[in-house]
């Protein structure tokens, strides 16, 4: 029994002992550990601060970044749309120059027409006035047996031609 019943000559020395330990442990480990766990419970404040800074830069950039793609299809819409109207006005001084154009080959069509009717009725009228000519001095050969009467009935008919 004497194992379970301390001794107080035992409890007085392990008190003493125990006091010594804890005297040695408080001058020479208490502060360094407490101030070890200070250090790291102020880093570890530190790094939580950090992280909610950073994770109020990376909201604000996020926001930043959607303005700016925002931003960036609104230009692209506006790009595209000046291209379209540049497009359709290309297109319809096109088709404005190709009626130009194709009302100017009309234009230019007719009067050449024109012009080749107007010579082509020329070219009748003379070959017309030559064979009215030609008939006629056969018949006035015929019936006119001097030669200055008939030169001066040619040159009559010659002249009314030449009027009409």
């Amino acid at each position: 029994m004497g194992l379970v019943t301390p001794n107080p000559g035992t409890i007085f020395w392990m008190l003493i002992i125990f006091g010594i330990v804890l005297f040695i442990l408080r001058k020479f480990a208490w502060k360094p550990i407490l101030n070890a766990l200070k250090d790291r419970e102020e880093s570890i404040a530190k790094a939580l601060n950090s992280a909610d800074e950073a994770k109020k830069e990376v909201a604000g950039l996020k926001a930043e970044n959607e303005k700016i793609i925002a931003e960036a299809k609104q230009e692209k819409n506006e790009i595209l749309k000046e291209a379209r109207e540049i497009k359709d006005k290309i297109i319809a001084e096109a088709k404005e120059k190709a009626a130009q154009e194709a009302a100017k080959s009309i234009e230019l069509a007719k009067q050449q027409i024109e012009a080749e009717k107007t010579a082509a009725v020329n070219e009748l009228k003379n070959q017309v006035a030559e064979l009215s000519v030609l008939i006629a001095e056969k018949v006035i050969k015929k019936e006119l047996s001097n030669k200055s009467e008939q030169e001066k009935i040619v040159d009559g008919l010659i002249d009314e031609i030449k009027l009409n």
